[in-house]
């Protein structure tokens, strides 16, 4: 799976099929989390990798899988169902490994799946109701409707901040 910036365009190359979408809006990456559908901003996406079993950090939170090596630089390895609480689903071969830079920090999220590249305009966004649920709303941007499909937008700066995944921050 390639992913690259071509002429104001997001291309998501997987194997012979392409998705390519114009700059209209934001785009999103849309994944799988179990049977949920949720969309990150696609200018934080570096790489889509598959999974490998990362090597497991002693002291670290529950949902920090481990590290893994990508080219030199070592990479925290946070498993979203974890991290958010959801029902824990095994590993299959459609399991990804998000690569995001976050403000100059490279966080890998592992996710069940991913789907396609979408536009969304700010106003197809619609507030999330407040609910005491397992997805802590500070990490929810908001939902949208593309046809019969229903996605939860998410904040992945503030879901995979340095605070929020038991990481210091440097001075």
């Amino acid at each position: 799976m390639e992913m690259r910036q071509q002429n104001s365009a997001v291309v998501l190359k997987t194997g012979a099929s392409m998705v390519h979408s114009e700059t209209n809006g934001n785009q999103y990456l849309t994944l799988r989390l179990g049977e949920e559908e949720y969309a990150i901003d696609i200018l934080r996406v570096q790489e889509i990798r598959s999974y490998e079993e990362p090597t497991r950090m002693v002291n670290a939170p529950t949902f920090v899988k481990g590290v893994i090596n990508l080219r030199g630089v070592i990479v925290p390895v946070v498993d979203l169902r974890l991290k958010l609480e959801l029902r824990t689903v095994s590993y299959s071969e459609f399991t990804v490994v998000i690569i995001l830079n976050l403000h100059g920090t490279v966080i890998g999220a592992v996710v069940d799946a991913v789907s396609d590249v979408v536009t969304l305009n700010a106003t197809s966004i619609k507030p999330a109701p407040q609910f005491e649920a397992a997805i802590d709303s500070r990490f929810v941007t908001g939902l949208v409707n593309i046809g019969e499909r229903m996605i939860i937008v998410m904040d992945v700066l503030a879901l995979l901040s340095g605070a929020e995944i038991g990481m210091a921050t440097r001075a």
